[in-house]
């Protein structure tokens, strides 16, 4: 899904040129000329803002105040983009919340540079959160959460877990989860890969994920949402 980008600039023709470079790069474009239709596309839901700083109505200044006000918006990361070029003109915006300053006029391959920079250094993170089917496993924080819930596991129960939802459709074999969850260095009976699956499935039957884990006869488990219902 392309990253959707709200452009925040009076001018029409640089609005114009900056929108038609982004929709070559595949992003998708939010447009607003002035400080109030700015805050009205925020409802799309933009991954990241790129801000003029004199505005009609009121300076993008005070457009990163807004968001920085609000908890659903105060992440949002933010290009400056403005032909104010004084240090302590830079100095201003950085302070106040923007993530990047780029100086009119300016090369649109730079500005791709800086966007793809900003969004990887504000959404790095999203890579290590798993989501199937809403169930949400998050490596960092390590927490399993459903429709914004915490789901308590042991920590055997959450290494498991990630393991097959880094690994959904296949089918692994007892010895297998044992090397892979527990190592090859420490003795556990095959059994105990059973007792951890019931365990792991009692803990996701209350979001109906427990049937996720499969048995696969004669071969092991998977974990998979295709079911032979």
């Amino acid at each position: 899904m392309a990253e959707r980008i709200l452009v925040v600039e009076d001018e029409q023709a640089i609005r114009d040129m900056i929108v038609f470079f982004l929709k070559q790069q595949h992003f998708e474009i939010l447009e607003a000329e002035d400080y109030q239709s700015a805050v009205n596309k925020l409802a799309e839901k933009p991954k990241l803002v790129l801000l003029d700083w004199m505005l009609p109505g009121r300076s993008g200044i005070q457009f990163i105040q807004y968001l920085k006000k609000h908890e659903e918006t105060k992440g949002l990361p933010i290009i400056m983009l403005t032909a104010r070029s004084a240090e302590e003109d830079c100095i201003t915006c950085l302070n106040e919340g923007a993530d990047d300053y780029v100086t009119k006029p300016f090369s649109p391959k730079v500005l791709l540079a800086r966007i793809d920079a900003v969004l990887r250094r504000t959404y790095q993170q999203e890579s290590n959160i798993i989501d199937i089917d809403g169930l949400q496993i998050d490596q960092n924080a390590q927490r399993v959460m459903y429709q914004q819930t915490e789901i308590n596991l042991s920590v055997t129960e959450f290494k498991l877990l990630h393991f097959f939802m880094t690994h959904p459709e296949k089918v692994y074999s007892r010895e297998q989860l044992l090397d892979f969850i527990w190592g090859n260095d420490i003795y556990v009976e095959d059994r105990t890969v059973d007792v951890y699956i019931r365990r792991l499935r009692r803990n996701l039957e209350a979001c109906q994920f427990d049937r996720y884990i499969q048995t696969v006869r004669g071969s092991g488990y998977r974990f998979s949402n295709h079911f032979n219902d």
